[in-house]
């Protein structure tokens, strides 16, 4: 059995550490906005910079400037911006040889006077890559040895001891964020170009994702105008998707019967004899359809609008299939 650990220091009441939480987001909602004065003549010849280079841009850092940089990273990669992320102390210990002819480092660093970054700045320079410093210390070390320097100044952490990193990262993150969107921007970067980044993701399949990708050729629920009751009831019980298609000997769409249409067949009065009743007699002649090229997301829309389940797909005037609202889910287009 294992003893309580027990906290040391007085203890707080609720009401303070509400306080105190809401200090903290105000401390740091204070940081951010201040970086607005960051955004002057260096900051656009740095953008002018990353956005010409022919090669990638290298993030690095120590501690927690480290972990920021990697998030800078990623949203450089899935924004059009190449990046690698390298640990200043891993560069000094080898894996220096990341750094390739073309590339641009940014170095993160609160201080700009950590031992591993003293290090790491010769090298840098010695191999001619241009190197931009995101610093709270504009005096510094690395803010003297940069070609540009970000401003990333802080006047006090969020932390009460003025020594976690709090204010100081979220300023790197936000800042990285204001360098990753203007160049997003300054690409002309799409929707369509965020999706090839994330294929697998609800937000790149509703960019990419089209109705064709969505039909079985094993589920082609089709009866034609002359077919009798009996049939129609088989081939939506049989195909599970709770309508089938009438369509014309050409595959041309003649119309659509759905589930619905049988159970209002039904509250006919006087009610319609089970044996000689057609297709034709019951179907919607309009039915709700999509074209095979539309978007996946599309066909959700128009089911949305319509309050319907299912629509009917067509190749030109050629019926192919249906696409329901189970196949959006399964694909994880809508939640």
């Amino acid at each position: 059995m294992t003893d309580k650990k027990e906290t040391t220091g007085a203890p707080f009441a609720k009401e303070e550490l509400l306080a105190l939480a809401k200090a903290t987001i105000q401390t740091e909602a204070q940081a951010v906005a201040a970086l607005e004065g960051s955004i002057d003549g260096q900051f656009a010849s740095v953008l002018e910079l990353l956005l010409h280079t022919n090669g990638r841009v290298i993030c690095t850092g120590i501690g927690k400037s480290a972990l920021i940089a990697q998030k800078i990273v990623a949203t450089f990669n899935s924004t059009g911006t190449p990046a690698v992320f390298m640990h200043a102390a891993d560069a000094i210990h080898g894996d220096l040889g990341i750094i390739q002819h073309d590339d641009v480092v940014i170095c993160l660093s609160k201080s700009g006077e950590t031992a591993e970054i003293k290090v790491l700045v010769p090298l840098i320079q010695m191999n001619g890559n241009p190197l931009i410093a995101m610093v709270s210390n504009t005096q510094s070390y690395l803010a003297q040895h940069a070609n540009y320097v970000l401003r990333a100044s802080v006047d006090h952490e969020a932390c009460p001891n003025n020594l976690a990193p709090t204010s100081s990262t979220t300023v790197q993150l936000v800042l990285g964020d204001v360098l990753a969107v203007c160049l997003l921007k300054a690409r002309g970067f799409t929707p369509q170009d965020f999706a090839k980044y994330h294929p697998g993701g609800a937000l790149g399949k509703r960019l990419y994702l089209r109705v064709e990708d969505l039909l079985s050729n094993a589920t082609l629920p089709k009866v034609t105008e002359e077919e009798p009751l009996q049939k129609v009831i088989l081939e939506i019980s049989h195909n599970l998707l709770g309508a089938t298609a009438v369509v014309n000997a050409d595959g041309t769409l003649k119309g659509i019967i759905t589930d619905g249409d049988l159970r209002r067949m039904l509250q006919r009065s006087p009610a319609p004899s089970l044996t000689e009743t057609k297709a034709s007699d019951i179907m919607t002649t309009s039915p709700k359809t999509i074209q095979t090229e539309a978007l996946a997301i599309e066909a959700f829309n128009l089911m949305e609008q319509y309050k319907i389940t299912q629509l009917v797909v067509l190749r030109g005037a050629t019926y192919v299939g249906m696409v329901h609202i189970h196949d959006l889910l399964r694909e994880g287009i809508v939640g």
